[in-house]
Formats: structure tokens, C-alpha cells, sequence
């Protein structure tokens, strides 16, 4: 079943509306499962998921032996089951990269997408709704009946089976986003999540994986750990994830080249993670030289009359 999106009208500088549900189609599942699922994940990703409760959820990077991400995640687990989400087409650079090794463990990795519908929750009235339909949510992850819920601090993410979703839309009643408004809302909480095209160019630490709690530096060996390790240890690092809003009356894509203002005018500098766009508005995440100022003024390479402004993130970069 799908999920009918009206795309109710919401700008990038309204304020968040009491309720949004929104429809996560641009994201995906990789489903785990075996016996030796968990164990091997385990030494493939940036994070701990030995010690993963069944109540948690944790972001974390996949990484090749290079330590350049292949793909960022959430994971969690339903039952027997481990899942990893992620952006719809990293999942398809990410998943035969984890399979090929997989060959070696009794894991079985699958796309999981269809079997799914993601649904996004937020607003001042999101926990009340969730609490209409699912009962009180307090834990980071709470398995329901056809799926789970991903508490986020006052958002959610809905896993559900997609008549269970479809069944929670129609009696609810109420207007669905696109993935964009739910984008908007990952880029304010400088959320890492890279592109397909973005696979082998940073090091987790360039998208700021650390500050979110997606890097154990605690557990065993995994893929890339030396260059994750020596980054942390070492100071190698130059680079940080960065929010950014602006105005450019270019239509943008991840492609679009930034410019940085210098005292002899500006140069190229940084790259966009991820974007939404409203008309001439945007809002984007982009990796920066990580000594960049928060008063530095951007623009697009393409567009002199635009401009880009750096948002505060909701988190620190400084070492505990």
C-alpha cells in the first residue's frame, strides 16, 4: 500500500506546525538476521551493537578499509531481526559492500524497504499523537504491534508494517508532508546523512558521527577503525558537518559548488550533505574546513547574488 501525500504548504522559515506527519519514502532498511547477524555487523560498523539494549537505537557509520563512510545510519532491532536506516540509494552502494563479507558469518542481509513504511511524527502535538495511537512512548525504541517506534528526542519514526500505516493515515486523518519537510528537520538537528554519492570521500568524523554518539572508540576491530581511531587521537581531522541557510535563485542539487568569503574575495569550500529547497529559500548541511567561523558568509559558486549563513548546531564538536 502507499501512503497518498498532500504536501501541505510549509516554509523553510514558518515555524514547525503543531502536527507534521510526514512520508520517509527517500529512506530505506537493510534487514540483518542469522545467528551470527549482530556479531558480524559488529565488526563491520562504527558502532557497538554487542551492547545495543533492545530499547536503544544508535546512529553509526559503515565505513571501507580506508575509514571513508560508505554509508551513515540508524540502527535498531525488531525481535531477531537488526535493521540499518538509511537514504534508498545508499542502500544499494552499501548493501553488496556488506554482503561480500557476509559470505563468510551465518548473516543474511536483505533490502528491507518494501516490507516497511517509515512515517515521521513531529511537532508540539507529536507526542500526543503517538500516544493516541501506539500508548505512551518514553524509551528510545518501542516495539509496537506491525513494527517499531524511534524516539528522537520530540520526534519519531514510525516503522510499521504498510497496512498498519496506511490504517494509521486514514483514521487519523491528517495531512502528510513529503520526505522534504522531514529532511528540513534532519539538517536543523545537523543530522549526517550522506548520499550515495557521497560514498568513500569522509571519514565519520568530517560529518560529525562522534558529536551524535555514532562512534564507539571502546569496542573491538572494525572496518576503517584505524583512520577513525587516529582522527580522535591524533588531531587529523580538518574538517566538521556545517547547517546552512540562505537564499540563491538557482534550482541546487548535491553538486552545486560553495564559495567561502576570504579577505581577497571568495574561493571554493565545501560541499553539501543535504538539502531542501523552498522557491529561492534553502537550508543545508555541507562539510567545511572545521576552523570555519559560524559569522563566515557562503554562497553558491554558480550564483553571486546569493548568500548562505551558518546555523549554531544543537550539539558540541568538543571532546568529552
Amino acid at each position: 500500500m502507499t501512503i497518498s501525500v498532500s504536501t501541505p504548504h510549509w516554509d523553510l522559515d514558518a515555524s514547525l506546525p503543531p502536527l507534521m506527519l510526514a512520508n520517509l519514502s527517500h529512506m530505506g532498511l537493510i534487514k540483518v538476521v542469522g545467528e551470527q547477524g549482530r556479531s558480524f555487523i559488529h565488526g563491520q560498523v562504527t558502532t557497538d551493537i554487542s551492547s545495543l539494549a533492545a530499547n536503544q537505537w544508535r546512529w553509526g557509520a559503515h565505513c571501507d578499509p580506508k575509514g571513508k563512510m560508505l554509508a551513515s545510519f540508524r540502527t535498531f532491532a525488531i525481535q531477531e531481526a537488526l535493521f540499518m536506516l538509511m537514504p534508498r540509494d545508499v542502500i544499494e552502494v552499501d548493501l553488496p559492500q556488506l554482503q561480500k563479507y557476509a559470505v563468510f558469518s551465518k548473516a543474511t542481509l536483505s533490502n528491507a524497504s518494501a516490507e516497511w513504511t517509515l512515517l515521521g511524527v513531529a511537532g508540539e502535538q507529536a507526542n500526543q499523537f503517538v500516544g493516541e495511537h501506539f500508548g505512551e512512548v518514553t524509551q528510545e525504541l518501542t516495539l509496537v504491534d506491525q513494527g517499531a517506534i524511534l524516539k528522537d528526542a520530540d520526534r519519531f519514526i514510525l516503522v510499521l508494517t504498510p497496512e498498519a500505516a496506511a490504517t494509521l493515515v486514514a483514521q487519523s486523518q491528517q495531512s502528510v508532508f513529503d520526505a522534504s519537510a522531514w529532511q528540513a528537520l534532519e539538517i536543523s538537528a545537523g543530522y549526517p546523512n550522506i548520499a550515495a554519492s557521497h560514498a568513500n570521500q569522509y571519514v565519520p568524523q568530517m560529518c560529525n558521527l562522534q558529536a551524535v554518539n555514532g562512534i564507539s572508540f571502546n569496542k573491538g576491530c572494525y572496518m576503517g577503525q584505524e583512520t577513525i581511531a587516529r582522527m580522535k587521537y591524533r588531531g587529523g581531522n580538518k574538517r566538521a558537518l556545517y547547517i546552512l541557510r540562505g537564499h540563491t535563485d538557482l534550482q541546487i542539487s548535491l553538486e552545486s559548488a560553495l564559495e567561502i568569503e576570504m579577505e581577497d574575495g571568495f574561493r571554493r569550500g565545501g560541499q553539501i550533505i543535504e538539502f531542501v529547497q523552498r522557491g529561492n529559500q534553502v537550508l543545508l548541511t555541507a562539510v567545511l574546513a572545521n576552523d570555519t567561523e559560524n559569522t563566515a558568509k557562503l554562497r553558491f559558486a554558480d550564483d553571486e547574488q546569493s548568500s548562505l549563513h551558518i546555523q549554531a548546531l544543537p550539539y558540541s564538536l568538543e571532546d568529552e
